[in-house]
C-alpha cells in the first residue's frame, strides 16, 4: 500500500507544473507542417524524454544535494520561488516559443519538447523534494512513481490527441486551464516556502 495522500499531491503538483492542457498550443506549433503520423511518434518521443529526466533526478536528485551540501529546507524555498516563477509565467500567458524557434530538421521531442519545455527546471525541482519527502513516508517511493508515470501518460494523451482536443475546448478554453493551472501552482509554491521556513524555524 501506500499513502494516497501523498501520491495526489505529487500528481497534482506535477500535473500543474508540467500543465498537459497548457502544453497543446506548444506542441501544435513545434509540430507545424508535419504529419499526423510524425506527430504521434514526436508525442511519446517527447514524453518518454521527460519521463527518463524526471526518473534520473528522482533517483540521484538527492546524491547531488547530499554532495553540494544542500540542505532540504533550502531546496524548498529555492523551488517554491522557481514554482512561483512558473506560476506568474502561465498566469501572464508568457510560455509561447518566440518567433523562428521552430527548426524542422531538429528532433523537437526532445528539445525543446522534452526538455526544457515539459521536463523543466519545475518539474526537475519539485522531483526532488518529493522523492526527499517520500523517504519519509509510508509507501511514499511507490506513491512518487506512480504519480510520475501518471502524469506522463496524461501529457502524451493531450500531445497524441491536441488536434481534437483543441477542435472541442477552443484556444480559449486552453487559455483558462493554463491560468487556473497557474493560480494553483503559484499556491503550491507559496505552500512550499512557508513550509521550508517553518522547519527552519523549528530547528533553530
Amino acid at each position: 500500500m501506500f499513502d494516497v495522500r501523498f501520491f495526489v499531491e505529487a500528481f497534482v503538483t506535477m500535473f500543474v507544473i508540467m500543465d498537459p492542457p497548457g502544453v497543446i498550443p506548444l506542441f501544435l506549433a513545434y509540430t507545424g507542417g508535419r504529419t499526423p503520423v510524425e506527430r504521434r511518434r514526436i508525442a511519446w518521443q517527447a514524453a518518454v524524454t521527460a519521463f527518463c529526466l524526471i526518473v534520473v533526478f528522482a533517483v540521484f536528485g538527492q546524491a547531488i544535494l547530499r554532495y553540494l551540501h544542500v540542505e532540504v529546507a533550502a531546496m524548498q524555498i529555492a523551488g517554491g520561488l522557481l514554482l512561483l516563477l512558473v506560476a506568474l509565467e502561465l498566469l501572464r500567458g508568457t510560455t509561447e516559443p518566440q518567433a523562428g524557434s521552430v527548426k524542422s530538421n531538429v528532433n523537437v521531442a526532445l528539445v525543446p519538447l522534452g526538455t526544457p519545455l515539459l521536463a523543466g527546471p519545475g518539474a526537475i525541482v519539485a522531483t526532488i523534494v518529493f522523492a526527499q519527502q517520500a523517504e519519509t513516508v509510508n509507501g511514499g517511493i511507490l506513491a512518487l512513481g506512480l504519480a510520475i508515470a501518471s502524469v506522463h501518460v496524461v501529457l502524451w494523451l493531450f500531445m497524441r490527441f491536441s488536434v481534437s482536443i483543441i477542435r472541442v475546448i477552443k484556444e480559449n478554453g486552453v487559455e483558462l486551464v493554463t491560468r487556473i493551472a497557474g493560480l494553483l501552482l503559484a499556491a503550491l509554491a507559496v505552500q512550499l516556502i512557508i513550509t521550508a521556513i517553518r522547519a527552519l524555524v523549528a530547528e533553530a
